[in-house]
């Protein structure tokens, strides 16, 4: 009833009961300049007839056939198994939500526990939580729970290499003490340049945030990394855009990254013009109480049946609010849902063989690019499947133009996020391109 429009004997009813005339009282407390006086500036209401129509029209400008994009840049192009779709469409999965009532959700909770057991051993992490809203969020909730784990310590450093858009967030979570986050430069080879990273380290830093793969695609040292962090006293914070990698690379657990917070669209499949995404929580079992999120269990009950329950609401959303660890009240149920179809349909050898192959298709373009004139690999560090290319016949935008008009999105323009990358392109490769795809962007950036 809560989406019901409010009949006027509705609304008459609520003012009689506050004890105000018109609505019009009820909101005299705003100041008269922040109230509009008028009507909305909306066009008239159209018949369900004529709203598909107009919304088949507007979605008819949008260009996404007959292109082959090599746009990366944390959301990616990945071929989605039909089971997924099978099976998150069922309706009891498909119309859940949060259970706040969650030992009545049986199915619900048993989904979200498998999402977090495929996870964790994904990321060969302890503890997995039962989602985030995004890999940016996640991030950003990371760094509040270091810097709640180690108490006294209030600083964090980032290193410049992690996702923009992940920096960005997470400077507007902590923007009452920006003068606490501190960012950490990268090196020739795209990694995290250890000596600036030495230099900041101290017994005021609550955590270290890299990338893995960090945004240029480079895959991180995590082993010397965690040794250099853990010395000075600090945490571990690994993030990342691209869990593909984790089919073929040891996950950030086993070298002792104490909290794992990244974007999980590419378990997903489709792109969706960016959105909805998934963000990925995982953490030692010794910090779990400090995780922002929710954890489903599994026990039994005193007749040894087997079932599902909310083990961890760290929120506590119903009471002592003030004692929350975070502000994230829900979870992306389906997007969770859809991922741990996504990685038990692949299972382990799945997952390596996908893993194998977006490697060798991206490390077939860099291998080309090497062999063009006027192109130059940016960094030295090994890459997964994203990498940064330098143009020095044009510049970058200049690309990017003459190869839309040959019907290819080669890349991303570094210049807005990385002023020092200027005419520099980020290039993507998934297993969905063909190599007659990859040969025809070569061919094309060989043109100009």
């Amino acid at each position: 009833m809560r989406y019901l429009p409010h009949t006027k004997e509705d609304v008459s009813q609520m003012l009689a009961d506050i004890g105000v005339d018109s609505i019009k009282e009820l909101f005299k407390s705003i100041p008269a300049e922040f109230q509009l006086e008028k009507p909305l500036d909306l066009p008239n209401a159209l018949s369900e007839r004529e709203l598909v129509r107009a919304l088949t029209e507007l979605a008819g400008k949008n260009k996404v056939t007959g292109f082959d994009s090599f746009v990366g840049a944390g959301i990616y192009d990945h071929y989605a198994p039909v089971v997924i779709d099978h099976i998150l469409k069922r309706s009891e999965f498909y119309t859940a939500y949060t259970p706040y009532q969650p030992e009545v959700a049986q199915g619900t909770l048993q989904a979200l526990y498998e999402y977090q057991t495929l996870v964790s051993l994904l990321l060969e992490a302890e503890v997995t939580n039962a989602s985030m809203y995004d890999g940016a969020t996640g991030c950003a909730e990371a760094a509040l729970m270091a810097r709640r784990v180690q108490r006294k310590r209030d600083k964090v450093l980032i290193a410049r290499n992690v996702h923009p858009e992940f920096r960005r967030v997470t400077n507007t979570y902590m923007v009452n003490s920006l003068e606490d986050i501190v960012e950490v430069n990268y090196g020739k080879d795209g990694r995290v340049d250890s000596e600036d990273l030495a230099n900041k380290l101290g017994d005021d830093v609550a955590c270290v945030i890299v990338g893995h793969p960090n945004y240029f695609g480079v895959l991180e040292d995590l082993e010397a990394l965690s040794e250099q962090i853990h010395a000075a006293g600090a945490l571990m914070v690994t993030t990342f855009a691209e869990p593909i990698a984790f089919g073929i690379t040891a996950g950030p657990g086993r070298f002792g990254s104490d909290i794992i917070a990244g974007e999980g669209q590419s378990l997903l499949g489709a792109m969706n013009y960016g959105g909805p995404s998934l963000g990925i929580f995982s953490t030692r079992q010794k910090l779990v109480r400090q995780m922002p999120g929710r954890v489903c269990g599994k026990t039994s009950d005193t007749n040894d049946k087997c079932g599902f329950v909310l083990t961890l609401s760290t929120r506590e959303q119903h009471i002592r609010r003030e004692k929350a660890t975070s502000n994230i009240c829900t979870n992306q149920g389906l997007c969770a849902l859809s991922a741990g179809i996504f990685l038990s349909a692949m299972g382990k050898e799945g997952m390596r063989k996908l893993a194998k192959l977006n490697l060798s298709k991206s490390e077939y373009l860099k291998n080309k690019i090497r062999e063009l004139d006027g192109y130059e690999l940016e960094f030295s560090g090994p890459t997964f499947n994203e990498f940064v290319v330098r143009c020095e016949r044009k510049p970058a935008p200049d690309v990017l133009c003459d190869l839309y008009g040959m019907n290819v999105l080669a890349g991303v323009d570094m210049k807005n996020d990385y002023p020092e990358l200027e005419s520099h392109l980020l290039i993507n490769v998934t297993e969905v391109h063909s190599k007659a795809a990859v040969d025809k962007l070569v061919d094309a950036l060989a043109s100009r």
